[in-house]
């Protein structure tokens, strides 16, 4: 967009919307946005996905080096480093390596029967111990494994389910718009929810029923993402779920048929208040050989410090987490790579380009920027979760957070899609600045597959502070209707989370330029806004930002600040 039409673009916002906050400096402004390029963009990811950095799998040498670079990155940006006298935030994890069994036997009525490692199920160990091993466990059918009092859902109804073996739809109530969300996933519908409630049942494993349209991604995906060393925070007294694993619908319809039971009409069961678990009638024992290794990975930050004293205190956090899955499975064409081109070398772009603009403004904005790269998201957002639970700023003190997860690979938009639309007022900050490029601000165009609890912004949001999360429409100026959409499924279906993630000669990065200058006008808006940004009344995160803010005024007036 040239500088007469952002300007007139703006001027006219200025007068139509006396309600919008205060718009940065048009000059200044345009100027900064000049460094987002498609250059900057391409450079970044090159280097991020190249085989040397061997997938950037955490606590690797490819890890190692890329923390460094970005460390590197920052500082010749002139920023400070973020976590005092250091750039980054190292803190420990667990590697756990499984032997799994090639088969998986089942024991009931009618015999035995057995699935097959890797085509049927994918199994894990989520206890940090040389062993794990279930002896002799009952399979339960518990539906969707839900306890939620404010829906007035519980699908244990206090079963004894100590030591058994759970067997779980993925997914949460979908058929109700006034049943939870919806077509909207929630947290309940996610795969980390349903072994943490597995878990509190005492349960000595849980199995979950993979299929496309629930998880959202094909099975290889889960094949990919929980084989090899898989890592977890230490141990912090909350009960763990000793065996995790994943099987096609069509091996536990086999698994079931062979013993009386028809899968169809236990999910039909299932879809009900009044459901009670369902014992399987049959047993199962496992063992797993586990190397257990507690390793270092890093989150690295930089910080932009605000030019006003107070505001100061206060900082806008731009999120992009900078780890994938390593070495891994080969794709059957001789490639173990696993680069992650897109998710996530191109969201680490993005924040770094933005770092960029906000170095070249040449009055810093009023409030604080920290560009935070997180690690170990693949893993189950665990950089994330080790910085809100050690922030640098109170959490009362983060106005927002701005998280970059695989971004725009295909060019430019009519639409950009806000991952979390209508949870907070930072909607109406990217709308506007959306609106300045001739876009449409939209929801999650796939709500089922619950983006919002699947990236980084969710441990933001659990300890209250709104979150920004913009991903690329997928109405393409370039292209008819429907493409994008197709676009993205064939990427889901070939190249998520597989060796074939990595940067080519076919990548657009016009679309991805323009997605990074609305997340940079945005923050740079609440970074100079009179007001915090808020949840929306109701919202299931405003309890959390009412508490935070709470502890933050209590703070002051104990220290007097």
């Amino acid at each position: 967009m040239s500088f007469l039409r952002l300007c007139l673009a703006m001027s006219m916002l200025a007068t139509t919307s006396a309600d919008l906050a205060q718009l940065p400096p048009p000059a200044e402004a345009v100027s900064a946005t000049r460094t987002i390029t498609a250059e900057a963009h391409r450079s970044a990811v090159r280097f991020l996905a190249d085989d040397l950095l061997e997938g950037r799998g955490p606590a690797t040498r490819g890890d190692a080096l890329t923390r460094l670079w970005l460390a590197t990155e920052l500082e010749e940006l002139g920023l400070e480093s973020g976590f005092g006298d250091s750039w980054q935030q190292e803190f420990d994890v667990v590697s756990v390596s499984s032997n799994v069994p090639k088969s998986w036997t089942f024991k009931g009525k009618s015999g035995e029967s057995s699935l097959g490692y890797w085509d049927d199920f994918i199994a894990t160990s989520g206890s940090q111990t040389p062993i794990t091993e279930i002896t002799d466990s009952e399979l339960v059918f518990v539906g969707y494994g839900i306890e939620a009092p404010e829906y007035k859902w519980n699908d244990f109804k206090g079963a004894d389910l100590a030591g058994k073996l759970l067997v779980m739809l993925n997914n949460d109530p979908d058929w109700d718009p006034s049943l939870f969300a919806g077509q909207t996933r929630l947290y309940y519908g996610r795969w980390t929810y349903k072994y943490e409630s597995a878990a509190r049942q005492g349960a000595a494993g849980a199995i979950i029923i993979h299929t496309t349209a629930s998880a959202g991604y094909p099975f290889q995906v889960v094949q990919s993402s929980n084989s090899g060393a898989q890592f977890s925070l230490p141990p912090s007294g909350a009960p763990a779920l000793p065996v995790q694993a994943w099987a096609t619908e069509e091996s536990v319809r086999r698994l079931l048929a062979a013993n009386g039971f028809d899968l169809d009409k236990l999910v039909t069961s299932a879809k009900s208040r009044e459901f009670k678990p369902v014992p399987l009638g049959l047993r199962t024992s496992l063992r797993l050989e586990n190397e257990v290794e507690r390793v270092k990975t890093g989150n690295v930050a930089g910080l932009l410090r605000g030019r006003d004293d107070a505001l100061a205190k206060e900082v806008v956090i731009y999120t992009a987490h900078h780890d994938h899955l390593g070495v891994g499975h080969d794709d059957g064409t001789g490639d173990a790579i696993y680069n992650g081109a897109r998710d996530n070398a191109s969201g680490v772009a993005q924040a770094l380009t933005i770092a960029r603009a906000f170095a070249s403004l040449p009055q810093r904005p009023k409030r604080s920027i920290l560009f935070l790269f997180v690690a170990a998201e693949e893993q189950g957002l665990l950089g994330s979760e080790y910085f809100a639970a050690h922030p640098t700023f109170p959490a009362g003190r983060i106005a927002a957070n701005i998280n970059f997860d695989s971004a725009n690979i295909w060019g430019r938009t009519l639409d950009l899609t806000q991952i979390g639309h209508g949870k907070s007022t930072l909607d109406d900050v990217a709308r506007k600045y959306a609106a300045m490029q001739g876009r449409e601000l939209v929801p999650d165009p796939a709500p089922e597959n619950g983006s919002f609890y699947r990236s980084d912004q969710f441990n933001f949001a659990k300890i209250g502070v709104p979150a920004l999360y913009l991903k690329g429409g997928v109405k393409f100026r370039a292209h008819p209707d429907g493409w994008g959409k197709n676009t993205v499924k064939s990427y889901t279906q070939s190249s998520y989370h597989q060796p074939t993630d990595e940067l080519d000669g076919s990548w657009n990065f016009e679309g991805m330029v323009e997605d990074s200058t609305v997340a940079f006008l945005s923050g740079l808006e609440v970074a100079d806004a009179a007001a915090l940004p808020s949840w929306t009344p109701g919202d299931e995160f405003e309890a959390a930002r009412v508490k935070a803010l709470k502890d933050v005024a209590a703070d002051s007036a104990g220290s007097g600040n």
